[in-house]
Formats: C-alpha cells, structure tokens, sequence
C-alpha cells in the first residue's frame, strides 16, 4: 500500500482510505439510521468526484509516452488498476451497508419497496405521480437507428432497455431494441407513498419508471422488456481555448460546457444485467478497458441519499445542535465597535455563522464604512453574503470582490454570482493567471475622525452559511491594523500580480508559505536540540507535499514532539523508527466535516498560534493564493490550543493513520469515551456558562 519510496504513502490510496472511514460511519450501528444513508451518500459523491478529478489526471498521463514512475512512483496503468480493485470492493461493501440498513429501517416501520412489492392501494398512487410528475420530465432516446450514440451525462443516472420483439413469421431471428432512459434529477429521487397505519412507505423513482417501462413503450409490439441502471463518470478538466478576443468568464463558460462531455473515466452497471445490454452501450460509448468498468447493486447515484426524506422520524437522526452565540459579541448592536475594541473568533457550526452575515450587513449600511473587499470561492445557493455585498454597493460603499471562477465544480454558480454583481456596480477582480485564490479574508475601510480605520475578518472555510453548518471552520474578527494592512496587500496582488509583496504578519501563498513554515518547524528542531520544549501540534484536511513530510520527518528524528489530526490524505507514515517515531498521527471523521486549519509550534513554552486556509499540499503552498493568519490575542490562542486538545482526545470517532491503511481506531483502554465534536459543543456551552455567572 506504500509508494516505491517507502517513506510515503500513495496518495490517491491514500484519499480511497479516507473515503472508507466515511463508509465506516455508514457502517457505525451507533450512527442514527437515517443519517447512516448520509453517510452513504458522501461516500458516493466523494467517489464520484475522485473518479473526475484524480482518477482522470492518472489516466491522462497514462496516455502521454511518459515514466510516471517519478511523478505516481508505479507506472499510471498499474495503479489505475490498483484503484479500480479497491473501488470494486469498497463498492460491494457500500451495497452490503444499504442493505442492512433497509433491514433495519423495517424495524422502525419504514420500508423501501420496489416494483415488484407494489400494493393495489399503492397502484393508483403510483400511476398518478408517474402521469403527473415524471413522464413529461423523462428522457427516453430509442438507440438501434441512430447514426451516433447520444452522450449521457454524468450528473444522471440511466436505465439501459432491452426489448424483446414480437416475431414476425418471416423473422429469421428475434429483433432485439435497446433504449436509454435518464432519470429526471429534477424530481426527488425517493418518492414517499402514502402510510398504511403506522407503516411508511418509499419507492425509488427508479421503481417507480420501471412500473410504468409500458406506459413509455407501448407503441411497440414487444413480447419482453428489461431495465438496468448504468452510470458514467466523465473526466472533469476544463480546456481553455487561446482566443484572446473572449473573457475569462465566456472561456470558463465554454469550457464547462466542454466538460459534459469530458472522456468516460468510470462506468458503473447493475451486474444483473445481460452480457448483450452491457456489451451494446460498452461498445456504444467507446469505452474500453482502459476505464474503470465496476459491477454494482441495482441501484447507483447513491450519492441522492444525502438527501433521503426524514419522515418525521428525527429520533433516527442526529440531534440538532443550536449554534451558540460568542461569548460577549452581540448580534444586536454595532458589531464593529465590540471588534474595535478585541479580537474575536467564531468556531462554526458550534457558533453561529450569522456573525459573518452581521457584520457585512452592517458595513454596507454604515455611513462611516468607505469600501469593502472579499475573497470569493463557494457561496451558498441565495447567497446572503452577495445580497450584503450587493447592499453594500446600493448604499454607495466601494465594493471589491476576487471572485473564484475555476472553484471546481462551483463554476457555474459563481459565473452567475460574478454577472449580478457586476450589474450591480461591484468591481470584481478574477484572480491571478496561473493561481487559484483559496484565501478567505474581507477588508472593511471605515473613516473615523478623519482616518481610515480597518475592519475585517480571516477565516480557514469558505463564506459560505450552508456549508457552515456542517463544515468546522474557524473565523478570526480583528480590527488589527497590522495584520489588516497585510490583507489589503493581497488585493492590491490582485491588481499587480507581478508585484510580489512583503508582508510582516501574514503568511502568504504562494511566495512565503513553505519557507516560512519551513523557518518555523527549523525553530522547534534547534529548541529540540538544545534541550527546550518543543512540539508541533497540526490540524489540516491533508497533508501530501513530500518536502513539509520530509521536513515533519527531520524534526521527529531531532526530538521533535509532533501531533497531527488530519481528515484526509495523510501521505506522511507516523511511528517509524528512526524516521517518525516522535509523530502521531489521527483522523477525526464524525458528524461534520472537519474542515478548519490550527497550527500550533511550541516555541519554547510561549507557543505561536495560526489559522490558515493552506493545507500542506503542494498546490495550496505552490500554486494557489493562501492566507495563513498569526493569533495574537492570548484568550483566542488558548481558546485554539484547547479545542486542538479536545479533538486530541478523541476516542470514539478518531481513527489512526499508518502504513497498512486499516482505520483502526484509537484504543480507549481505561478512559471513558471521548467524542471530540460534542465536546467542543460542550467546551463553548461552558464558555457561556462562566460569563453568566460572572455577571451575575
């Protein structure tokens, strides 16, 4: 499972491993049932995404004449077949989990019916919803004539007909029609039938097309018809054209298009299906066995489970958790003038994500704010924070936006996002040729008795309030004028990107970030040395730059002590004699998503303390436009050192990063169990407490 340098782990395995520890919460019989089907889901759409990112670049190189032994450390078609292998058996584990789960969801009087299991109270229910919502939503292409085969889109799914026809007497054999019928995604993947007494019924809208496969072929005289469902997975690189008379915007818009129809890289069937069906569309999308060909259950798309309906069953969920207010940072009055006077910092979704909200708002109403500047990558559907920023422009305000318009997968939404606010008179600032801008920071200028005053915030997640309800990420609040010059640099880097900077307190990407880390971890090895304290405390989504791994390595040979929670890719190998034996590593995989970046370095016994939007990957420290922020205030560097310690802890959903890639997770022995994300819940709930008291 090691890369020929064993040193390191491979890192596409690497990223299959954390996938499996999201399949190992569906897996979890403590995990609520419905949230169990969640989990499924991520898996899916992880995969999906793996297969049009990763899986897509390996097999790109393995067409160009190359040695990728340098660049993968085996040869591209070898560890593409090594991936396929453990896709195929992630796969099969993924449908054996579906299927306890619909086993145990029986118990709890919930039951997923397919076609065959269709009552005659629930056939008229049924045929009603497939006349009413789905025929005039589905697609049926008839595939025997065409002279080309239709491209199927990698965003549905598809059931592949076979009809049997009705012989005619001079038929010297049977004629044989294949079809396509894509699965609308504008209708709810799971249709819920009316109860019977205390029972709940489901039917997939798969089902429920293949009940009514009649009402869309009658008009042939068939004496057979079948229905399997098939999905494709399509290489998702955008190709820019060299035409220098159109926009970025026209060429991005152009090449996401393009990417619809982007070479297969994956394709899943239902392995009951014939060998004829199967070898039809095989031979019919050109796909060979160069691309990843993986049998599966009957039923594919499951990323469409996170989204499967509650029922009102919220005993099988979750128990929501209400965000908590920051303790002395009120959403009523001025926000700026409690930040004029403080730092603070916002751990989401533990506290609220309104104050981000707030805070724009505000700006963009009050008289003495000049200009605001942004950082853009993922919004939310209805963005509030573009309506504060459009607001904000109405109101006079100069705004500046750096919009991401190659976020991927996101490029369509921030498109539309970039064309409304520029109708709206924002200025926005596309970014830096060759660089994707990654950092999440805001700049308010407010003029306050004749001077210029600024306000902002830095934050290790995307602006984003929907994904700040799952997603753990940190926000720091500072009127800090140091640190805020430094984030008005960057935007003046926008402007002149051939202009490089000096910055005397952030650390910023892609100039200064790995020597300055570099500088950092250097310190903790000669503090080591010499007989001080020293330790390196890293909280990240991945880490896969071999060069920071080395460096990791040097200081775990010099003494170093070294703790790494990390959620992802984890190419570094902890626990080696003589190379990593001072490193422990973990992953925390849990209800949300761990998201947010903490770098702790002893110094000593005074530590430094940062938060970052940079993992230590190489694009985030070579080829990306990174912030990564010093914590100043002693309350929020203790407040960080703490919730690092909260989830160091954690025994209950902490798996061990190694070498043979089993996600074993971390022994308890003797301790209780410690759930790292209710204890932090429980960690600010306790901040609160102690206020309260104190005021009374």
């Amino acid at each position: 499972m090691i890369s020929s340098n064993n040193n390191y782990i491979d890192r596409e395995k690497s990223w299959l491993t954390f996938n499996a520890r999201v399949l190992q919460e569906a897996n979890d019989e403590s995990v609520p049932l419905l949230d169990r089907f969640r989990f499924l889901g991520i898996f899916s759409n992880n995969l999906d995404e793996f297969f049009r990112v990763r899986y897509a670049a390996i097999r790109r190189l393995s067409f160009e004449q190359i040695e990728t032994e340098k660049i993968l450390g085996v040869p591209a078609e070898q560890l593409l077949k090594e991936i396929t292998e453990i896709v195929i058996e992630q796969q099969s584990e993924s449908l054996r989990i579906l299927n306890e789960i619909e086993k145990k969801l029986e118990k709890e009087n919930i039951f997923i019916i397919s076609e065959n299991d269709i009552t005659k109270e629930q056939e008229e229910f049924i045929h009603d919803f497939f006349i009413q919502k789905v025929s005039p939503a589905v697609v049926t292409i008839m595939l025997n004539d065409l002279d080309e085969f239709p491209i199927l889109k990698d965003t549905s799914g598809y059931l592949a007909v076979k009809l049997i026809m009705n012989s005619t007497a001079d038929a010297a054999s049977e004629e044989i029609r294949y079809a396509v019928v894509e699965i609308p995604n504008t209708i709810n993947r799971f249709v819920v039938l009316p109860s019977v007494k205390e029972k709940q019924y489901i039917i997939l809208l798969d089902d429920v097309i293949r009940y009514n496969l009649n009402n869309i072929f009658n008009i042939f005289d068939y004496k057979s018809i079948s229905a399997h469902m098939i999905k494709i997975t399509r290489d998702a690189q955008l190709e820019f054209d060299s035409d220098l008379s159109k926009s970025l915007i026209e060429k991005i818009s152009s090449s996401v298009k393009e990417r619809r129809v982007g070479e297969p890289v994956r394709f899943v069937y239902d392995q009951a299906i014939g060998k004829d069906t199967l070898d039809f569309f095989l031979k019919g999308m050109k796909i060979d066995s160069s691309d990843s060909v993986i049998p599966g259950g009957r039923y594919h798309n499951r990323r469409d489970y996170m989204s499967f309906p509650n029922l009102g069953r919220y005993d099988l969920l979750y128990r929501g958790n209400m965000p908590l207010p920051i303790p002395g940072l009120s959403l009523e009055g001025s926000i700026l003038e409690r930040i004029k006077k403080k730092d603070y910092l916002l751990y989401a979704p533990y506290q609220s994500f309104s104050y981000i909200i707030k805070f724009l708002r505000e700006a963009a109403l009050d008289p003495k704010v000049a200009s605001i500047k942004i950082t853009l990558y993922r919004l939310a559907k209805n963005s509030q924070i573009v309506s504060s920023l459009i607001n904000a422009a109405k109101n006079g305000k100069k705004v500046t936006v750096q919009i991401e318009l190659q976020a991927r997968f996101d490029e369509e939404s921030n498109i539309s996002y970039s064309e409304q606010m520029q109708t709206e008179g924002i200025e926005l600032i596309f970014g830096v040729k060759g660089l994707k801008v990654h950092s999440k920071i805001c700049v308010i200028e407010r003029v306050e008795e004749g001077r210029v005053k600024r306000y902002g915030f830095i934050s290790t997640g995307n602006f984003n309030e929907n994904s700040a309800k799952i997603y753990t990420d940190v926000t720091l609040f500072t009127s800090n004028n140091e640190i805020l010059k430094d984030a008005a640099k960057i935007f003046d880097f926008f402007d002149v990107n051939y202009r490089v900077h000096r910055y005397k307190h952030l650390i910023v990407s892609p100039h200064y970030t790995r020597s300055r880390f570099n500088k950092l971890i250097e310190r903790e090895i000669l503090n080591a040395l010499s007989g001080k304290e020293a330790y390196i405390k890293l909280k990240m989504n991945s880490i896969s730059d071999f060069k920071m791994t080395d460096k990791l390595y040097e200081a775990s040979k010099a003494g170093v002590k070294i703790q790494l929670i990390i959620r992802g890719i984890c190419c570094l190998i902890p626990g080696v004699k003589g190379l990593s034996e001072n490193i422990e590593a973990i992953s925390i995989v849990d209800n949300y998503l761990e998201h947010s970046r903490i770098y702790i370095f002893g110094n000593a016994g005074d530590p430094e303390v940062f938060i970052s939007s940079a993992d230590f990957m190489t694009r985030n420290l070579d080829a990306r436009v990174e912030v990564t922020c010093p914590i100043y205030d002693p309350e929020i560097r203790q407040e960080l050192i703490d919730t690092f310690e909260i989830g160091w802890k954690a025994n209950v959903k902490a798996r061990i990063h190694a070498a043979d890639l089993l996600n074993r997770y971390r022994k308890r022995g003797d301790e209780k169990p410690f759930r790292a994300q209710q204890e932090m819940y429980t960690y600010y709930q306790n901040k609160l407490d102690v206020i309260a008291e104190n005021v009374q």
